[in-house]
């Protein structure tokens, strides 16, 4: 690829961790770009490695590459804002003044010209393999991960099964001695964003075009860093001496952003979102405003884990450096419910006004939604208020149809949205919609029509929407569309 070719580079990647059980040795080719890097004399100076994770983790968050002329917390150059995202200040949170600018040649037309966001590259690790097309495919055929944990005993346990991730190769990204003393979540980051890089042909070549003081990181986690803080309190009550030298910056979930960007040398906007289960969708659509401005029965869900990374791109550069397009990002947004802090309202008003607004940021009609992958977590009253809420916002739409992929991988948290949007997005692109499984007394009064069932369906997707809500009432749903 011609060096040329790099005029404004706006790539964002959205990391969100948890790995698969199957091992899958894609992307065979690796530049010594993303081989892992020699760490500085700090990497090794710990004389105890940190002893084997036994808990279930998860990450996600957003890398951003910012163009040279873009408005970031860290620039002074001026941008129009796109008018679809006008009312972003007062409903989509404090990064909405993060925007980016117009390239050099647009700058006279960055009044009248929309930036678009596509989607240029996926990376993901799940609990039914690793990579987006053994991934996808298996949700397709409708495979369960959903198995028996042995990653710890959980014999005295009322549950005793799980999304868990069997086996994890780094892949050769991750150096051995960040890998003997890093968090799990931070293995599953490290290789699920490289890997979405290369997917998204970010060569070496590309890479070192790329102005890396405009290169940001957005990693958020709803519980990483769980298994080094549990192993730093169980040393702290022998004697603080057992305690492991990278036992407290290893726990905290802004490590995980911090980790990547030093893997990669990027030295631009770094930060953590923590929104629980709507961690990654709030990634998805912070990384993406900094580019634009620029059953019945069920007794709660499965927990599970993996990774999922999306790489966002302006469209304009994507076409210049002749990137594979998967689909375009329309918009989203964030809504909060005022009620109880674990249930969505009883009417389902805050998750229908968080599909409202998406719908209305995105610029398109509610009819023109064909495809929904929901949140549908397995609990028995918030399964059935975003069921009402779609009921509320799209009626009695026949060519509506909405599948869980959790159904097949568990819940992963603050890994979910990431690995769901991966999901949508082959949706979009292979024109297959993968089935439901694990649903055998459906809630009275729902129109099963509307799902889709146990054999995956053929569906020209015209706008796909992507649900996810979390404890703490804070929802986000995001829309994409095939691009065209």
């Amino acid at each position: 690829m011609a060096a040329s070719s790099i005029v404004s580079p706006l790539h964002t990647l959205l990391v969100d961790s948890f790995t698969s059980a199957r091992y899958e040795k894609d992307h065979q080719i690796m530049s010594s770009l993303f081989q892992s890097s020699k760490r500085p004399s700090h990497w090794t100076r710990a004389k105890k490695l940190i002893p084997k994770h036994s808990k279930l983790q998860g990450v996600c968050g957003t890398l951003t590459i910012f163009g040279d002329n873009a408005l970031s917390p860290f620039g002074s150059k001026t941008a129009t804002r796109p008018n679809r995202l006008m009312n972003c200040d007062a409903n989509c949170g404090k990064n909405a003044d993060a925007s980016v600018g117009s390239t050099e040649e647009e700058g006279k037309n960055s009044q009248t010209k929309q930036r678009k966001v596509v989607v240029t590259g996926l990376g993901v690790v799940s609990p039914i393999g690793h990579g987006p097309d053994v991934f996808y495919n298996n949700l397709l055929e409708g495979i369960s991960g959903i198995s028996a944990i042995e990653a710890f005993d959980c014999s005295q346990f009322p549950t005793r099964i799980g999304g868990e991730i069997k086996s994890f190769s780094a892949d050769g990204l991750v150096s051995p001695k960040v890998s003997k003393r890093a968090d799990k979540f931070m293995l599953y980051l490290l290789r699920a964003g490289k890997k979405a890089l290369i997917d998204g042909g970010i060569t070496e070549e590309v890479m070192g075009e790329l102005d890396k003081k405009r290169c940001g990181v957005l990693i958020g986690s709803a519980l990483g860093g769980m298994s080094v803080a549990t192993e730093a309190i169980e040393a702290l009550r022998v004697s603080y001496k057992k305690m492991h030298p990278f036992g407290i910056p290893f726990a905290t979930s802004n490590m995980g952003s911090a980790i990547l960007a030093i893997d990669l040398g990027w030295m631009g906007p770094n930060y953590s979102i923590s929104t629980a289960c709507a961690t990654s969708n709030f990634c998805i659509l912070n990384a993406a405003y900094h580019i634009l401005r620029g059953d019945a029965n069920r007794d709660g869900f499965v927990v599970g884990e993996g990774a999922g990374v999306l790489l966002l791109e302006e469209l304009e550069h994507a076409k210049k450096r002749g990137a594979k397009i998967y689909a375009e990002f329309l918009g989203g947004s964030f809504t909060c419910n005022t009620d109880i802090y674990t249930e969505p309202h009883s009417d389902g008003t805050g998750i229908a006004l968080c599909i409202e607004k998406a719908l209305a940021l995105s610029g398109v009609a509610r009819e023109d939604v064909n495809y929904i992958n929901a949140h549908a977590a397995s609990t028995p009253i918030a399964d059935l208020k975003e069921y009402q809420a779609i009921t509320r916002c799209f009626g009695n739409n026949p060519n509506l149809r909405v599948n869980s992929t959790k159904s097949m991988i568990g819940h992963l948290l603050g890994a979910s949205g990431a690995v769901e949007a991966v999901a949508t997005v082959k949706a979009i692109q292979t024109g297959w919609v993968h089935p439901n499984i694990n649903l055998e007394n459906p809630d009275e009064g729902m129109d099963m029509n509307v799902l889709v069932g146990t054999k995956k369906e053929r569906l020209d997707i015209k706008i796909a929407l992507s649900n996810t809500f979390a404890f703490g009432g804070q929802n986000s749903s995001i829309v994409f569309a095939p691009y065209k």
